[in-house]
């Protein structure tokens, strides 16, 4: 998958990262951003995640509900790079009042259902960051959004958010409580029947009455807002499904993570929407790929018993000889039969070296024992992307080399950006 020319497009508008928790979406995004800030793009990047890792990453001391420019970025032509974290409670509050007057506006953030409800009501967060998105994009001060999706128990949550909030609002339980409110005063109780009034006041004994009536005032006071949290879901939707977004899956090679991202594809194409590849991120790698696990392995316990390790065939004869190769660079499996096979005697010297011996084989035996267990896991890692791309073949794919540390710092980001690009660890 090709990354540089997404990011390059002035049509791409919006890229989301998604993928299941843990994976990496949110380092993912912010080298994405400074990469196509780099590259002249002015971009924000969106994420929810409260670790706040993308902002000690961008050498910011901390990301609130605004954008916040980074410093420190090598733009060309005008290129910028903001970032921000999304406040799910403020955003909420800042459509209230975008979009109710304000004695209306102050009863609704007043009120103590609505409190709960933008604090921590499930669904809230994926859908104050589809708001949050229909924002930024609306306000046109950027020409790319990079957005990562809450860290939620199933990535799918991103999507689902707004029909879920739709639903509620829509739901019977709701309308239940408007319509007191929307008759009102005497004629409200004279169109509540006994059936009614024995309802509202079950409902009351189980959530309490007090909770009611808050739940009733901010029905009350919501119900113009209502339709337009719908309207501007759909929008938002729509958005999402537009030819300028692209949303890029990122998993781990492990066998949880790449099963949440097949249902992810298969999820995206289900909704027609724009699917660029799999980031497949922290890939292993060796240096020595051809010294299997086996022998590796065979070597290690050679030396462990003091015993020879098999040696190939080849030619004899002495170095600097008419009948000898030209010198090569080792092979690994040459490495591995040479660190076992006995050292000819050296001269006699002050102090013996049996000890150091030993050490230096053990040393080996564990390095090779390390390289064993290395080679075990690329070959899982191969098994498992195997198995998506048999079922997906048609998913462009991007591989991404683990780092050997965290990434802190612009340093990092423009690390994994080149590892991004590359789809493996770059040469140089």
């Amino acid at each position: 998958m090709a990354l540089d020319p997404l990011l390059d497009d002035r049509g791409t508008r919006i890229i989301v990262c998604c993928g299941a928790g843990g994976v990496g979406k949110t380092t993912t995004a912010a080298a994405l951003g400074v990469r196509a800030a780099e590259r002249g793009r002015r971009v924000v990047v969106l994420t929810i995640d409260p670790a706040r890792r993308l902002a000690q990453s961008m050498g910011i001391d901390s990301l609130d509900n605004t954008p916040r420019k980074v410093d420190g970025i090598k733009g060309s032509d005008g290129g910028e790079l903001h970032a921000m974290m999304l406040d799910m409670k403020r955003t909420f509050d800042e459509i209230v009042e975008a979009h109710a007057e304000p004695e209306r506006a102050r009863a609704i953030l007043e009120n103590p259902f609505y409190q709960s409800l933008s604090a921590g009501f499930a669904g809230t967060q994926e859908y104050m960051a589809m708001e949050k998105l229909g924002q930024l994009r609306a306000r046109d001060e950027w020409d790319l959004i990079v957005v990562d999706t809450p860290p939620s128990r199933s990535a799918l949550d991103f999507l689902d958010a707004p029909k879920r909030l739709g639903s509620f609002l829509d739901g019977k339980f709701i309308k239940l409580l408007m319509a007191p409110a929307k008759v009102g005063g005497r004629a409200g109780m004279k169109f509540l029947n006994v059936g009614m009034s024995m309802m509202t006041g079950t409902l009351g004994k189980l959530l309490g009455g007090q909770f009611l009536k808050d739940v009733q005032t901010f029905v009350a006071a919501m119900d113009t807002m209502f339709g337009g949290f719908r309207t501007r879901a759909d929008a938002t939707y729509k958005l999402l499904q537009a030819p300028g977004t692209a949303f890029l899956v990122v998993a781990t090679p492990e066998r949880d993570a790449l099963r949440e991202a097949a249902y992810f594809v298969e999820r995206l194409a289900a909704e027609e929407m724009p699917l660029a590849g799999l980031v497949l991120n922290r890939v292993h790698g060796s240096g020595a790929a051809r010294l299997s696990a086996e022998r590796a392995r065979a070597a290690a316990e050679n030396l462990d018993e003091g015993r020879i390790v098999d040696q190939g065939g080849g030619k004899a004869g002495l170095r600097g000889s008419p009948a000898t190769e030209p010198e090569r660079e080792p092979e690994p499996t040459d490495l591995a039969t040479a660190a076992a096979h006995p050292v000819p005697e050296a001269a006699p010297t002050a102090e013996p070296a049996q000890e150091t011996d030993v050490d230096v084989r053990h040393l080996t035996a564990g390095l090779l024992r390390l390289h064993a267990e290395r080679m075990r896991v690329l070959a899982r890692e191969q098994r498992t992307r195997d198995r998506f791309t048999a079922l997906h073949p048609e998913v462009a794919v991007t591989e991404v080399a683990a780092l050997p540390g965290d990434v802190h710092d612009l340093a990092g980001l423009r690390a994994i950006g080149d590892r991004l690009m590359a789809g493996r660890m770059p040469s140089a």
